[in-house]
This record gives structure tokens, C-alpha cells and sequence, in this order.
């Protein structure tokens, strides 16, 4: 029996968090409270929903699992790190992740700052080490991918344009939110595919349903923050410059664009039939656009 979109997501989770426990250093002495932290941010609850991706892509080209896994657990290193700096005090100064209390209150601001630092670092090690391939240009290229996606042409410049703010144009907007969030997501996909050595054509519908799937999740995130907070927070929002696709168009807009967005992306997958079933599946329930049975 096939699995659904539900157990597929659950399955990979499981995966990642296995192969991640044994690839996280532990350490004794002056250094331990710094790999428990580092384990505290990785390990910690949550859906996994990059790695689901990459490992849903490399199954789309018979792909080899350990390479993808390793590449996967790099990739959720990186995001892992980004998440701690991004609820320091500096940035969101946030106190929960994930139902649990933010790292720099777990723990403090300076093994805060240490932890994302070393997951960052121990993204490049695991993908740099023999075990992720054995073609060291491989290798290379998966290290340049994941730098791109993670530096000032991805995520670090996504969050400097949404700290500075950005004007109010959609344009600017969907920029920021495609580099913010939708680079780690596209490099998920993108992974996979060096892996393959696939073609520009098998690429170029996979990367435009990533890029697609991203704007729409973040989008969908505005809605549900505005939702949450209702006007005060929509005037927080305007007095420190945050502008989105929700404080732009409005609510109803917004879902409009969310759906649009949404079958765009999966109209991308049609190339691959049947076998893109479980990543066009996937959209509707990453998005909760409506209730799903598990």
C-alpha cells in the first residue's frame, strides 16, 4: 500500500533526525555545552520538510539514498543555524521554536551564537566528506550549492532585506521572500538533481515548483501571523517596516495569490505523470489548504 504525503513527510523526519544524531559531535569537557546546544537546535521537533524534498526528488532519478541522506542532513544543519540567529534578540528576538523555549533562552546569547556557528560549519563538513560521494567534483559542486543558497545571494541576504525592510512593491517583496525562505527550499530540490546529473530540462520544472512552493509557503505565513495578531500587529508590522504580500494586498488578496501559487506549482510536476504524485500531493498539505487524511 502506498504511503501518503503524511507518512512520506514522517518517514524522512525519522530518517534525517537518525542519521543526524550520529553525524552531530558529542563532546566532554569545556566544549559539551556547546554539541548539546548544537544537538538542542537540530534535533529538536519539526516536520523536516527539506530533507522530505530532497529525498522525494532524488527517488524521481533512482538516486542512491546515503548521498542525498548526508546532503539532506547538511542542508537541515544550515537551516537549523539559521533559525537560532534568526531569534537572537538582533533579529526576531523570539522566545519559542517549535513549542520549545528559542536556544539563547535555553541556554544564553553567546552559546547561541556558537551553536549556529558550528552547525553552519559541520552543513560544509558533512557534505565535503567522502561518505556524501565519492567524485570529489561532486562533492565540490553539492559545497558551492549549499553556500550559494545559504549566503548573500540566498538566506543571509534574504534576512538583510527583511531586517532593512524592503519598498513597498511586490516585486522587491517576492525577491527578498524567494532568497529569505525559498532558497533553502530550492536547494533541497537542487541537490538531488547534481546528484542525478540531470538534464536542464528534468531541472527547470523542479526548481520552478520549488521556487513556486516557497513564496507560497511564506505568503501563507504572513496570513496566519496576521491572522494571529489581527490589527496590532498588522501596525507593529507597518511601524517597523515589514512589508509582505499581506500588508501589501490584504488578506483576501493574499490567499488569492497563495492559490495561484499553488497550482502553478503543481502544474510543473504534470511532466513527470504518476511518478510526481507524492510532490504534487505534497503542496496542498504543506499548505493545509485543506484537511488531509494522514
Amino acid at each position: 500500500m502506498a504511503l501518503s504525503v503524511a507518512q512520506r513527510i514522517a518517514e524522512a523526519a525519522d530518517l534525517v533526525t537518525v542519521a543526524l544524531d550520529a553525524l552531530l559531535p558529542r563532546a566532554e569537557g569545556p566544549e559539551q555545552r556547546l554539541t548539546e546546544a548544537m544537538r538542542y537546535a537540530a534535533l529538536g521537533p519539526g516536520r523536516r520538510l527539506r530533507p522530505f524534498f530532497a529525498l522525494e526528488t532524488a527517488r524521481l532519478f533512482d538516486v542512491e539514498e546515503r548521498p542525498v541522506l548526508r546532503a539532506a542532513c547538511a542542508l537541515e544543519c544550515i537551516h537549523a543555524y539559521s533559525l537560532v540567529h534568526d531569534d537572537l534578540p538582533a533579529l526576531d528576538n523570539g522566545d519559542t521554536r517549535r513549542g520549545r523555549a528559542t536556544l539563547h533562552l535555553a541556554y544564553d546569547h553567546a552559546t547561541a551564537i556558537l551553536a549556529g556557528d558550528a552547525l553552519q560549519t559541520a552543513a560544509f563538513e558533512i557534505m565535503a566528506h567522502p561518505d556524501t560521494h565519492s567524485d570529489g567534483s561532486v562533492r565540490a559542486e553539492l559545497v558551492r550549492k549549499l553556500a550559494v543558497a545559504a549566503g548573500a545571494r540566498g538566506l543571509a541576504g534574504g534576512q538583510m532585506m527583511d531586517f532593512v525592510g524592503v519598498s513597498d512593491d511586490l516585486g522587491a517583496v517576492a525577491r527578498m521572500q524567494r532568497m529569505k525562505s525559498g532558497a533553502l527550499i530550492a536547494c533541497a530540490f537542487d541537490l538531488p538533481l547534481t546528484l542525478a546529473h540531470a538534464s536542464e530540462a528534468e531541472r527547470q520544472p523542479l526548481m520552478a515548483f520549488a521556487q513556486d512552493l516557497a513564496l507560497a509557503w511564506q505568503i501563507r505565513g504572513d496570513i496566519l501571523a496576521a491572522e494571529a495578531g489581527g490589527p496590532a500587529l498588522a501596525r507593529s508590522e507597518s511601524a517597523r517596516r515589514k512589508v509582505n504580500y499581506v500588508t501589501l494586498l490584504g488578506v483576501g488578496q493574499a490567499r488569492e495569490r497563495v492559490d495561484l501559487l499553488a497550482d502553478q506549482a503543481s502544474a510543473h510536476l504534470d511532466v513527470f505523470g504518476d511518478q510526481g504524485e507524492i510532490l504534487r500531493n505534497s503542496v496542498d498539505f504543506v499548505l493545509d489548504r485543506r484537511q488531509q487524511s494522514p
